[in-house]
């Protein structure tokens, strides 16, 4: 008797271990672990840690490779090879007549450019793109206001009074809204939100990397190879023009083919260039992505995957 309770008692105890292991064990299924994060998007990184860094990163790897660009011009300039062998030549020789600051001589000058020319660019795609952008907006919410039971009364969604009952066609349409615009806010009014839109352009970093960083760095290298040695012949020729400032593009080729001949057309001051190219192409994005993980928020630092 003592026996057979002694049984039933343990079989109990092992039924309710058996039930607590199962109701473990669906726990943990229930709460996987965080999923790691191989992309970093513009929402996940702490901005002021980010620009600070990229700008450095930027300017650092312009400092190291500006002494390329100064022998590459060099070289593309001089006549055969009248004042130097190669880059290697050219580097030692500058060295050793002006030092280091022989090398760098017109960096602050190329540093200006690349800022100025950058804002412009931006202050100026900006000035074509944000008129289109109000008038598709407009356009995008006309959606949002025949959705709606007083969508055509409410002024914020439809602040041009559209009415929607009219048929028109889509140029008709994106006529009328063009014409109510200028109407309701004159010519400023293609312009609402342009500070914005600058500010958002001129902060946004959009380019699309694909997963892995050794991947992009060598796809970014290849790039710049390709790109480089097909442009090398136009890069003489505009050296050659903004340095002497004489003659035609047509004249420049014509004067570099009968000096140098095909090989030279191509092969003048292409080692330094090719080089300049994938260093910067390289450091470039291996920063970019390195800074992208170092400034990742708090939040998401545990799931980044390096």
């Amino acid at each position: 008797m003592l026996l057979s309770l002694w049984d039933i008692w343990k079989g109990e105890r092992n039924s309710e271990r058996d039930k607590g292991r199962e109701k473990m064990a669906a726990t943990m299924v229930e709460t996987p672990p965080p999923q790691l994060i191989t992309t970093i998007e513009w929402s996940m990184m702490d901005k002021s840690k980010f620009f600070p860094l990229y700008t450095l990163s930027s300017f650092t790897v312009r400092c190291a490779l500006y002494p390329l660009t100064l022998v590459k011009t060099q070289i593309q300039v001089q006549r055969k090879k009248e004042a130097y062998k190669g880059v290697s030549d050219a580097i030692s020789k500058i060295y050793a007549s002006e030092g280091m600051s022989g090398l760098y001589r017109g960096f602050w000058l190329s540093s200006m450019k690349s800022f100025v020319a950058g804002g412009c660019a931006s202050l100026v795609g900006q000035t074509v793109i944000v008129p289109f952008d109000v008038l598709s907006q407009h356009l995008m919410v006309l959606g949002l206001v025949k959705g709606s039971p007083d969508g055509v009364k409410n002024k914020k969604v439809n602040p041009l009074g559209l009415n929607l009952e009219q048929r028109m066609s889509k140029s008709a349409l994106a006529r009328e809204v063009a014409v109510r615009v200028y109407r309701l806010h004159g010519p400023l009014g293609y312009y609402r939100g342009y500070a914005a839109s600058l500010a958002a352009y001129l902060l946004r970093i959009s380019p699309s990397w694909i997963s892995h960083l050794f991947v992009q760095c060598v796809a970014g290298t290849l790039g710049g190879f390709t790109t480089t040695i097909l442009t090398n012949p136009l890069d003489i020729v505009r050296a050659r023009l903004q340095v002497e400032g004489v003659g035609s593009m047509r004249q420049v080729f014509n004067e570099l083919w009968k000096e140098e001949g095909f090989f030279g057309l191509y092969a003048k001051g292409l080692s330094a260039r090719l080089v300049q190219s994938a260093c910067f192409s390289f450091s470039i994005i291996l920063g970019y992505e390195s800074i992208k993980r170092v400034s990742v928020s708090d939040e998401f630092r545990t799931r980044v995957r390096w």
